[in-house]
């Protein structure tokens, strides 16, 4: 009779976390976005070293500076389909529905401070601030992970703390902030990314 108590207990609980909780987030798609990332900075990298190399500078009209948005755009559109492809995949084997309550809770604490960092760094950019922009995108979006982490799982609290110290560091070493965003895009999401996996995905 105790036991079945207990079931009784176990299963309401997690009734309560699905219904709170949006857990169908998909590890992998973490690993493809931070694969995509390490791309996006190794292609940024080359423009930048090209360019250096001409003694050009860098400048908003400038082809090398439209390329490298152009290589970020392409990353950002590549992550966000593949994790939603990935997402829709893992809620339906789970029978979990993609768009409800958590998720919308989800998504909209996640995109507060990642539009907010989004227009601190276009305004940024705007005033020639270059080198803020990559510990900027890394904050925000640290922090955008932190706030979102108490409607999914709890691995993305600490990704987000983790990009929060890459982006204060990036801030302080100024010189090496493509590396720092490499750091925080790309290596942190495969780690984090390939944690989930093994610990969820696969379950």
């Amino acid at each position: 009779m105790e036991d079945k108590y207990l079931q009784d207990i176990s299963d309401i609980k997690n009734m309560m976390n699905k219904s709170s909780q949006f857990i169908s987030l998909s590890g992998l798609a973490g690993i493809m976005a931070g694969v995509y990332a390490l791309i996006g900075a190794y292609i940024g990298h080359e423009l930048i070293h090209n360019n250096y190399d001409s003694n050009h500078i860098i400048t908003l009209e400038s082809t090398t500076f439209k390329l490298i948005v152009l290589t970020a755009l392409i990353v950002l559109v590549l992550s966000l389909g593949t994790a939603f492809l990935l997402t829709i995949s893992k809620a339906k084997r789970e029978g979990e529905t993609v768009w409800n309550s958590a998720s919308k809770r989800l998504l909209t604490n996640f995109m507060i401070p990642l539009v907010t960092g989004g227009i601190f760094g276009l305004l940024l950019l705007r005033n020639g601030s270059y080198g803020l922009i990559a510990p900027v995108t890394l904050i925000f979006y640290g922090l955008s992970c932190v706030n979102a982490s108490k409607y999914t799982l709890r691995d993305v609290r600490y990704l987000g703390i983790t990009v929060i110290i890459l982006g204060l560091l990036a801030t302080e070493f100024s010189g090496y902030a493509l590396e720092f965003w490499a750091l925080g895009f790309g290596v942190c999401h495969i780690i984090y990314g390939s944690m989930m996996y093994f610990k969820y995905d696969r379950n």
